[in-house]
């Protein structure tokens, strides 16, 4: 699986990292401390991008901890092994990096392991490579910890009666045929979650939304764009009749009257 990234990725993984660690379900940070014995921990962060779930978890579990970072993007990953964080307890917290196609791990790539995370990875599989991953995940018998998918369900406040089609139509983007791959979108977390209970591995979801409010402008504003974006390449059609809905929304935005709910799940497997 090859992803291009677009221009400004890192930016944009940049603003959001704040709203992603408020947004994630903390408690199944106790869960997975639970399995863990020993040390050091290593964690297998598939999609690292720059270190943003290592600066949120790595925190919150004890050290000393060695990090594996996988992803395709080698100015990423360089990023993210730069910014490395401590333990909660203080202990060294290592990186190493890794780059390769994150949909042909297998069970002995990830052998190692103490824990596997990702975060805002899922939606960009398709069936066959989610059943990949959870294959070597599963096999390597470890907790994983999958954080910040989409479900596709949005909530403007105020509603507008244009949201509703927006969301569909970028849902079913979310959903496209991209060089022939089936991307699974806001159904992937349903999809990953089946497939580890059909390997009889325990699975745990929890809500993990964003609440963009004023505090939270900036990003309303890059995230509605690249929604309504979306929604029009998908259907075209949708592009005129959605320019005054779209500067509406914009000037609520600029104005702090705009809240925005974007929904997630947090999974963890294998954490009971």
């Amino acid at each position: 699986m090859t992803v291009h990234l677009p221009p400004h990725f890192a930016d944009w993984l940049a603003l959001r990292e704040p709203a992603d660690a408020a947004a994630r379900a903390a408690d199944l940070v106790d869960l997975v401390r639970r399995r863990l014995t020993g040390g050091p921990l290593v964690v297998h962060d598939l999609g690292a991008g720059t270190g943003a779930m290592a600066r949120w978890l790595a925190p919150r579990l004890p050290g000393p901890q060695h990090w594996i970072l996988h992803d395709q993007d080698t100015d990423l990953l360089a990023r993210a092994a730069a910014r490395m964080p401590v333990a909660g307890d203080g202990g060294p917290v290592a990186a190493e990096t890794r780059r390769g196609d994150l949909t042909r791990l297998t069970a002995a790539d990830l052998a190692d392991a103490s824990l596997v995370t990702a975060s805002a990875l899922l939606d960009m599989f398709t069936t066959e490579e989610v059943e990949r991953l959870v294959a070597a995940c599963a096999g390597a018998g470890r907790p994983t910890l999958l954080t910040l998918s989409v479900t596709g369900r949005v909530r403007l406040a105020p509603a507008d009666p244009w949201d509703a089609r927006i969301a569909a139509a970028f849902n079913e983007h979310q959903r496209r045929t991209v060089a022939g791959r089936a991307l699974l979108g806001p159904d992937a977390v349903d999809a990953c979650a089946a497939a580890f209970a059909r390997r009889g591995v325990d699975v745990v979801l929890r809500p993990s939304p964003w609440r963009l409010g004023p505090q939270r402008a900036e990003l309303a504003a890059e995230w509605f764009t690249g929604w309504l974006d979306a929604a029009c390449e998908q259907r075209p059609e949708l592009t005129g009749p959605t320019r005054a809905y779209a500067r509406r929304r914009r000037r609520e935005i600029a104005a702090g009257r705009l809240g925005v709910l974007v929904d997630h799940l947090d999974l963890l497997a294998g954490g009971g």
